[in-house]
């Protein structure tokens, strides 16, 4: 049986925007334990990224 992926709706996302695309990147144990610790993980990297991209802008 296939494995569940969860459905977009439910991430904190904007409706327009589909999470079709994955990003993988490398990081020290430490930095993955903190992580792995927060409530939401893949939300909590997905809203570090804006906001160090939005700030570059």
């Amino acid at each position: 049986m296939a494995k569940a992926k969860g459905k977009p709706e439910n991430f904190g996302n904007q409706p327009s925007k589909e999470l079709t695309e994955q990003l993988n990147f490398r990081v020290t144990k430490e930095v993955k334990k903190e992580v792995k610790a927060k409530d939401d993980p893949p939300e909590f990297c997905r809203q570090a990224i804006q906001e160090k991209l939005d700030r570059e802008k």
